[in-house]
């Protein structure tokens, strides 16, 4: 152990996290076992940023020491015994406890086949130096830094480097991740990891569409995403995923017009069919199949291309409320969002704009069972007039109760 964090640790931890840790490391102690708190965590310690994802490793069995401390709390246990791993939720946070292991890939982009290993074994498997360090949490040695691949010295030098040469052939969505890790933290690839990295792109066709789906979600929910498409498009990542994908200027553009109109965290939908605004439909269903997106998104990047090709209906200054009510209504609110980002025309916009902010929420006061009190007959002519009453509330003519009343009547 090259040093000692106890004080930054004690610090750095929230006091029922910290409370529970030595709790947990005195436990494990008992047992026999070795407990260290491990990966992310650790690094954010360094950086003096924020980190909810409290990974623990056991040199032992993960399981045992998970329901010996549930036993004692009112921790909820989830266990998984093929991976020798458990969560403990507690009000506020949660635990991950794995059992340190060994993993073998018997093919590029194959799932490792894992089994029960050292600490040593358990940080070598990790993607990058900065990921790979340990804390001691067993009383003996509470605090203590393990830093076998110098991932201290890589934060301070601010790299993001492998651990070993194959390891992006072992598992490519690592290039994913070091582009992600890249930006979020302000770093640079190390040397030779770029080298490699250049070397294995090639290597992210091993990769399953669902996993790869993955890593792109991860990093469009980053801020500022299109940093990373276009540092991805630099290194001819982009391309591997499909190659008509490009992170230029104009996709930088659109995001950030994006956020500003979107203020949650992150407008994954909406950066996804802005993604794919420039694509073929042809390719955009290429891209649909590669990266098997679910039936919400495929459908709105499917409406976004979809409604770009009718955008010229909605070019009219004169349009009824009501005409572009039926213009736009069926398609996704993210596809007709993105149509109205990225469109030339200043009336297209806005007639897009009114749909979202205005027009979609119009309803009439009657419904059905109003109609029939009325004396209106349940069939055709029923839904007629509902959709004749709808039209009109859009296009103002109607805007009390009774004012409705007195359109059906007529």
């Amino acid at each position: 152990m090259s040093e000692n964090l106890a004080p930054k640790l004690e610090k750095y931890l929230p006091p029922p996290v910290l409370a529970l840790a030595k709790i947990a490391g005195r436990e494990a102690s008992e047992l026999g076992q070795e407990l260290y708190l491990v990966g992310g965590v650790v690094r954010d310690l360094f950086l003096g940023r924020a980190n909810f994802d409290y990974d623990l490793v056991v040199e032992g069995n993960a399981i045992s020491l998970a329901r010996r401390l549930a036993k004692d709390s009112q921790a909820k246990l989830t266990t998984h015994s093929h991976f020798g791993t458990a969560k403990l939720k507690y009000p506020g946070f949660s635990l991950d406890l794995a059992t340190a292991r060994s993993e073998i890939y018997s093919r590029p982009g194959a799932l490792p086949t894992v089994k029960p290993g050292s600490l040593k074994d358990d940080l070598i498997r990790r993607d990058f130096s900065i990921n790979a360090m340990a804390l001691c949490l067993t009383p003996q040695h509470f605090g203590g830094l393990i830093d076998l691949y110098h991932g201290k010295d890589d934060l301070e030098r601010g790299l993001i480097r492998i651990l070993h040469p194959n390891s992006f052939i072992d598992d490519a969505t690592r290039i994913l991740r070091a582009l992600r890790y890249e930006h979020r933290l302000g770093f640079k690839l190390e040397t030779e990891t770029e080298r490699l990295l250049r070397r294995d792109v090639a290597m992210l066709d091993t990769i399953s569409g669902d996993r790869l789906r993955h890593e792109l979600e991860l990093i469009l929910k980053e801020d500022q995403p299109e940093k990373m498409l276009r540092r991805a498009d630099e290194l001819e990542v982009l391309s591997k995923i499909h190659p008509a994908i490009k992170g230029n200027g104009w996709l930088g553009k659109m995001f950030a017009k994006a956020r500003q109109v979107d203020k949650r965290t992150s407008p994954l939908s909406l950066y996804l069919c802005l993604l794919i605004y420039n694509l073929t439909e042809k390719e955009n269903e290429e891209l649909i199949s590669r990266l098997n997106f679910p039936k919400r998104l495929a459908q709105a990047m499917r409406h976004t291309l979809q409604l770009k090709a009718h955008l010229h209906n909605l070019a009219n200054p004169k349009l009824k409320p009501s005409d572009i009510y039926q213009s736009l209504h069926g398609y996704a609110a993210p596809a007709i969002q993105a149509n109205a980002l990225a469109s030339e025309s200043p009336i297209v916009s806005q007639n897009l704009r009114l749909y979202l902010t205005k027009l979609r929420y119009v309803k009439p006061l009657l419904n059905g069972e109003d109609l029939k009190r009325m004396g209106v007959s349940e069939g055709p002519r029923l839904g007629e007039i509902l959709n004749a009453l709808h039209r009109a509330k859009l296009n103002g003519e109607v805007r009390t109760r009774k004012d409705e009343e007195r359109f059906v009547r007529s």
